[in-house]
């Protein structure tokens, strides 16, 4: 993909959080909030783009040693919700608002998954940083600001912050001298590696600090900080799986929480359940050097998340679809809420192959009413918590 693919961002990230929120099952219109209460009659949220700024911690940082920094923005949004009726200052509209917000705040990072349009991934993939979520303060001062117009309303919004944002400069033909030419003489001589006297220590292999984010799903991409990343020959290993190198910097690597296919198979071995178990695993990079002997660096931890794609009840079971949902040697346990109170966990599960499934016997003998199934890994929490609704 091209650098000036990153042109389109900012519209990118738009279209981002608007497809993410539909589908999650919210009804979604972008522009000013005005506008969107005269569009139709049906209960939405709104995305109005209210501000963008240059992301001052980013300002300086470079993707390159020797090269100018791009542009890094932060862009931020009003986030306001309208009932069926197009009020936004209803309790309905007020509870509709609430569940927008945690359905942001349980993205907190905005992945890229196989989902996102080709288009939005294109425009933010060249990203080496994970785009964060977080919720700025809307006081009134903020939003009687932005809502100040003779035929504006004031209504009620949250604040959300996206960043950073990335925007690159058209790729540009290498303008540096050549290695090898001394451009002291005229005209200038080719002096090969006569010239080159150039004394190193060799590198004793990379050192990590950290990863963000700590916890992910199979796909998603995280990002390794330390020294020495940019080395060739790297690979990053996920317990006894090896990842996907997708950037690699001298001070940070991105690598794709997936193993290559080996099978023909649309997915990687750990989205298919064949690999590892969610969990918390450690996290390595290492390299071959001469004799066939591996050089690592030290462990960092990463957290596996599994992923739950559906619930339905099958008599007095329920049954969750999804990934990595765990096997017989793992602790599994699911935990049905309501109102977001604990109502009863279960821990006697019996798991599908290949961990794509988890029939949890027996749930019907808390009532009649509607659930959150919340599942735990090996201490790994989903990010999604379905409903499940147990008849009378």
């Amino acid at each position: 993909m091209a650098q000036a693919d990153s042109h389109r961002a900012i519209g990118a990230v738009t279209r981002l959080l608007r497809d993410h929120l539909t589908r999650r099952g919210f009804e979604v219109s972008v522009g000013k909030p005005e506008e969107a209460a005269d569009a139709n009659g049906n209960a939405k949220l709104n995305l109005f783009l209210y501000e963008l700024t240059v992301d001052g911690p980013m300002r300086n940082v470079s993707l390159e040693p020797g090269r100018p920094p791009p542009v890094w923005l932060v862009l931020r949004y009003l986030l306001t919700a309208f009932d069926d009726t197009e009020l936004s200052d209803s309790p309905a509209a007020h509870e509709l608002l609430g569940r927008g917000m945690m359905a942001l705040d349980a993205l907190n990072y905005l992945r890229l998954d196989g989902a996102v349009d080709l288009d939005v991934r294109r425009a933010l993939e060249l990203n080496p940083e994970p785009l964060k979520i977080t919720f700025d303060d809307s006081g009134s001062d903020l939003l009687s600001k932005l809502m100040q117009g003779s035929e504006e309303t004031y209504r009620l919004s949250a604040a959300v912050q996206v960043r950073p944002v990335l925007l690159l400069p058209a790729e540009r033909e290498p303008s540096s001298l050549l290695v090898g030419v001394d451009y002291s003489r005229s005209p200038p001589v080719a002096i090969r590696e006569e010239g080159l006297r150039i004394e190193a220590i060799p590198s004793l292999g990379p050192v990590l600090e950290r990863v963000e984010p700590e916890a992910a799903e199979p796909g998603e991409r995280v990002t390794l900080y330390g020294t020495d990343l940019h080395l060739a020959g790297l690979e990053a290993a996920l317990g006894p799986q090896v990842l996907r190198v997708t950037a690699q910097f001298p001070d940070r690597m991105t690598v794709e929480v997936e193993g290559t296919p080996t099978d023909g198979g649309a997915v990687g071995p750990i989205a298919a359940g064949r690999s590892i178990s969610a969990g918390a695993h450690p996290l390595v990079v290492r390299r071959t050097i001469g004799s066939g002997k591996v050089r690592g660096s030290n462990l960092v931890g990463l957290g596996l998340r599994p992923v739950v794609t559906g619930a339905a009840l099958n008599g007095a079971d329920l049954v969750l679809t999804g990934r990595l949902l765990g096997g017989v040697d793992d602790d599994v346990v699911v935990t049905l809420l309501r109102d977001g109170a604990p109502v009863r966990s279960f821990e006697a599960v019996t798991p599908g192959a290949n961990q794509q499934s988890l029939t949890v016997p027996g749930v019907t003998v808390v009532g009649a009413g509607t659930y959150l199934a919340m599942l735990r890994v090996n201490g790994q929490q989903a990010r999604i918590a379905p409903l499940v609704t147990v008849p009378p």
